[in-house]
């Protein structure tokens, strides 16, 4: 992975924006969850500053990665959609302060520095937007019985579910037990 280093305070009173794309098999810890490494994330961050006068980064991630659905255990696509403000702090202490100051649970307080390597700040963003336990609407193989009504994806599941025979079936036919 190229690191993309800034001086966050810096970026931040200039009101700079960068943007730009990176590759998903770019990004080892995003890696590691998706079915797929292949595709990107177009990102995008923007520096300011906050309402009481604190540097600000301001940083969008976007793209679709493909993550395994953890009941049929096929890969979907995720849209990741994310956009997250982040004040500067100097120090852990300032931004303890800080966060007991906004006292917003949408605003992140980290610790900025002369050597702020974005390209790690776009990966956990994009590791924050997707679930932590990944899972279709409704799984691709499930067979939707029309007398259930359309109003109950639930009762939809368990009908498309008791259509499947058991495993336990199949076994005694294997063994010649019928």
């Amino acid at each position: 992975m190229q690191a993309f280093v800034i001086d966050a305070f810096s970026f931040s009173q200039l009101k700079e924006r960068r943007d730009g794309s990176i590759l998903i098999s770019d990004l080892p810890r995003l890696s590691a969850e998706c079915a797929a490494t292949d595709g990107a994330l177009s990102w995008s961050l923007e520096g300011g500053m906050a309402k009481m006068g604190h540097p600000l980064l301001r940083l969008t991630v976007t793209g679709e990665v493909q993550l395994m659905c953890q009941r049929c255990l096929t890969s979907y696509a995720f849209e990741v959609d994310s956009v997250s403000e982040l004040i500067l702090a100097k120090n852990d202490e300032h931004a303890d302060e800080i966060e007991a100051l906004i006292e917003d649970e949408e605003i992140d307080v980290v610790v900025g520095s002369k050597t702020f390597n974005i390209m790690d700040l776009i990966e956990d963003e994009a590791l924050l937007a997707i679930p932590q336990s990944p899972k279709h609407t409704v799984c691709p193989d499930v067979v939707v019985d029309s007398s259930v009504s359309s109003s109950s994806p639930v009762a939809a599941i368990e009908a498309g579910a008791s259509k499947k025979p058991s495993p336990f079936a199949v076994l005694k036919k294997i063994n010649g037990r019928t």
